[in-house]
């Protein structure tokens, strides 16, 4: 019988097993991908808007070159934390069930059964992305995660979303000599996105280097083309690849299954305490940007490092 049980191998679930770790609890974390699995899929230029302080869990320390560290340095900082605490952390095991039986949570994995006291669900939301559910999404050249730039020299890739990871995107393909073209749902870019980056896109798109369709959605992906729905009219373009940032969300889906229930608002917020994140499951707990329900922007590292110690407390206090 385990303590606690954790899904998801990123930095709040880890955080939550150092905790749990400090509190004398038993525990297992299971993770469907790699150790901190979200930011293993960033792109590999990518640097943190938090400073490397801001992101430490476990007291120990995060020293990076800048004060924004970089998608590697962070990559290497969590594998230490888990080095340094021993987390027992079981890698390529996705959670496919979790029922409550007689007070015990009966856990199903791809790969085992577990029983634990407690559950913690830590899977954040970069795991579904939003489709853009139009013709030719599926094929080959329409990605969802962006990697690096140097695989699109010379290549006419459209940017779809208007956010940090769109801008990123456009910036680095463009400075690979892409033909860049942008598609924007809404009038303007995010008023969200990175002060650095913010004036260097908007100067692009002024001087006609990266071309920009506001109001705009896709309308359909073929082989060689995309057809753009503006304020105009349909715009069919010359296009080798689409890389649709459109965003990512929590696995509702998974939720529902397992019986976790939302507030009626826009954001579907899951129903659960304030004070200790336990959701309408006694003994079920959610942790990091999972708790945010749609509300994706809400949550980060470094405001919920503290639902390891909001948790675990409430944990401790009712342990049989």
């Amino acid at each position: 019988m385990i303590d606690v049980l954790i899904v998801g191998a990123g930095p709040i679930g880890l955080n939550c097993g150092i905790v749990a770790t400090q509190n004398g609890l038993s525990h297992v974390i299971l993770d469907k991908g790699v150790l901190v699995n979200s930011v293993f899929n960033f792109p590999v230029n990518m640097t943190f808007f938090s400073t490397s302080n801001l992101l430490e869990i476990g007291n120990v320390p995060f020293v990076s070159h800048s004060d924004k560290p970089s998608r590697r340095e962070a990559m290497e900082y969590f594998r230490r934390v888990r080095e340094q605490y021993d987390l027992q952390v079981n890698y390529f095991e996705e959670v496919t069930n979790i029922e409550k039986k007689d007070g015990i949570f009966h856990v199903t994995s791809s790969k085992h059964q577990y029983q634990a006291q407690n559950v913690i669900l830590a899977t954040g939301f970069y795991g579904l992305p939003y489709k853009m559910n139009v013709k030719g999404e599926d094929l080959p050249k329409v990605k969802h995660y962006y990697d690096e730039p140097h695989f699109y020299i010379g290549q006419k890739v459209l940017v779809v979303g208007a956010a940090n990871s769109a801008c990123d995107v456009a910036m680095e393909t463009y400075y690979k000599n892409a033909e860049v073209t942008m598609a924007v749902r809404g009038e303007e870019l995010s008023q969200r996105v990175k002060y650095w980056i913010r004036p260097n896109i908007l100067n692009r798109i002024k001087e006609g280097s990266i071309k920009a369709y506001f109001n705009t959605t896709v309308e359909e992906i073929a082989e060689e083309t995309v057809t753009l729905k503006t304020p105009e009219g349909l715009v069919t373009i010359e296009n080798d690849f689409v890389l649709a940032m459109t965003g990512y969300r929590p696995d509702y889906a998974f939720f529902e299954k397992i019986g976790l229930t939302f507030h009626d608002d826009e954001y579907r917020t899951p129903i659960m305490k304030e004070d200790t994140l336990e959701t309408n499951i006694s003994g079920l707990f959610l942790a990091g940007v999972a708790a945010a329900g749609l509300k994706t922007s809400k949550f980060f590292i470094e405001n919920t490092r503290i639902h390891a110690n909001m948790i675990i407390s409430e944990i401790v206090k009712h342990k049989k």
